[in-house]
């Protein structure tokens, strides 16, 4: 489980990445990877960064515990 938390932190860090380089640059990495945000590599990265995303609230329960 532990490693499947690492690779959900990782995703949506790369993620939270792509949009600040958006927000700047107007420059989004994914769709100049992949040809376009229509394209359908682009919108697999995109569903998996989302998913991470999703999985990622559930670390909230991990982190507010108490010791």
């Amino acid at each position: 489980m532990k490693t499947l938390n690492v690779i959900s932190l990782i995703l949506v860090i790369l993620g939270g990445l792509n949009w600040l380089s958006v927000g700047l640059f107007e420059y989004d990495v994914v769709s100049e990877i992949f040809g376009g945000s229509a394209e359908v590599g682009s919108k697999i990265v995109y569903i998996i960064v989302g998913v991470a995303a999703l999985y990622a609230l559930s670390l909230f329960g991990k982190v507010t515990k108490n010791p």
